[in-house]
């Protein structure tokens, strides 16, 4: 049975942590507020007092572990390797265990772990969105047109499907004798808010001839429920999914999305024996195209005379676990995109899951800086591997006045393949 780590399970690695400091010059949180509570050795040194009980669970402890992104950017500069966002992970486990859920985490839980529920309300938010939503110009999002519970009225949102991606495709799509067979891990953000992105990769699927299924049965990955601390809903869905994958025969399990590949390959092989293999067959899905010498067949595409230039954004998820090369590659063969890198680029968007629902104004801080190096970098579009880095960069240029957009990268592959 899927089961997470508690906190207690971390006492030797909080106990490798020795105050250095490295990860103040990396934490987006405290380079916006600069606050010692948010940096990643004050969160350390809180759990450790927790576990040795010299601190309540007081309004301030609970302030300072929720001013976390969980993004990563501490451990991959720090010395000793001390995997701050699972403790502070673990940390917010241990509370809500404690103290129950917020109101918002119960939301989460529930909607996460009914997936007919979530179906339900993509439909109505989709069939709605005139009333509900106002459509911002030139195509950067919608903005609610009335107040609603946790969400600032003057944020950036992407349109809800009223179809998901996975009522569009038969589970299982054939390919060329002898390919391999993937599993394609949708996620939510396709599933849901960019679907055009998941058919943009059964595109880039079909070119090489793999064979792919879509189980219709898969949840979500669990990450947003790890953020609000929601054990039990984590555990849920990790045993849900295990479950739809072992019905199919696959070579891989391929993400689109930065999040769903850190849930599944790197919090569930922690999580119990039955997810011993997905550390290696979970894979990105630039580096599935990579390895499928995929680069090399863009390159002989016929370039484009007039080229857009396209920046990149490194989502946390995938820049902690050295996914940096592979998108990179793509966005340079494709023969309609000129890349250009811009400054900062694996650099926080501020998203952090729940952490932007709870902590919009430090998250609108985060953004600013990398809007500002979005424009900066004179490119027409900034391409990411991750629905929810889509979002929150849309979010971001929107309040810099910004003109540029937001895509996945999986959009511009599209629009490169042959008819």
């Amino acid at each position: 049975m899927a089961k997470l780590k508690t906190l207690e399970d971390y006492r030797e690695e909080i106990g490798q942590c020795v105050k250095c400091g490295c990860c103040r010059a990396h934490c987006p949180a405290f380079g916006a507020v600069k606050h010692e509570g948010r940096v990643a050795r004050g969160k350390i040194a809180l759990a450790d007092a927790l576990l040795k009980g010299e601190v309540e669970m007081e309004d301030r402890f609970l302030l300072d572990m929720s001013q976390c992104l969980l993004c990563g950017s501490c451990y991959s500069q720090c010395p000793n390797k001390v995997p701050t966002e699972e403790i502070v992970a673990a940390t917010r486990l241990k509370i809500a265990k404690q103290k129950g859920l917020s109101s918002f985490g119960k939301g989460v839980a529930t909607v996460l772990k009914h997936q007919g529920l979530m179906d339900l309300l993509a439909k109505s938010g989709g069939k709605l969105s005139s009333l509900l939503f106002k459509k911002l110009p030139e195509d950067s999002g919608m903005q609610l047109r009335f107040p609603a519970p946790f969400v600032s009225k003057d944020r950036t949102l992407p349109p809800v499907t009223d179809k998901p991606f996975r009522n569009r495709y038969p589970e299982f799509i054939e390919g060329k004798a002898g390919q391999p067979t993937v599993l394609f891990f949708t996620g939510c953000g396709i599933n849901y808010m960019y679907p055009q992105s998941g058919e943009a990769m059964i595109e880039a699927l079909k070119f090489l001839g793999v064979n792919i299924i879509i189980p219709k049965d898969q949840n979500c990955c669990g990450l947003p429920a790890v953020s609000a601390g929601a054990a039990e809903t984590v555990e849920t869905l990790a045993a849900r999914n295990q479950k739809a994958f072992a019905k199919h025969k696959y070579d891989y399990i391929v993400t689109a999305c930065a999040s769903c590949n850190s849930g599944l390959r790197n919090l569930y092989p922690g999580m119990g024996e039955e997810f011993k293999d997905y550390k290696e067959k979970v894979k990105d899905i630039f580096v599935f195209l990579i390895e499928q010498g995929f680069a090399e067949q863009l390159d002989q595409l016929p370039k484009a005379e007039q080229r857009t230039q396209v920046t990149y954004h490194d989502p946390c998820h995938l820049r902690n676990h050295g996914i940096t090369k592979e998108p990179r590659a793509i966005l340079k063969a494709l023969p309609q995109v000129e890349f250009v890198e811009m400054e900062n680029a694996a650099s926080c968007c501020g998203l952090g899951g729940t952490y932007s629902v709870y902590h919009y104004d430090t998250a609108k801080l985060i953004g600013a800086k990398k809007a500002k190096s979005i424009q900066e970098s004179g490119a027409e579009l900034v391409a990411t591997d991750c629905p929810g880095c889509i979002m929150q960069l849309q979010d971001s240029i929107n309040r810099a006045g910004g003109r540029q957009r937001p895509v996945h990268i999986l959009d511009l592959v599209a629009e490169a393949l042959p008819n």
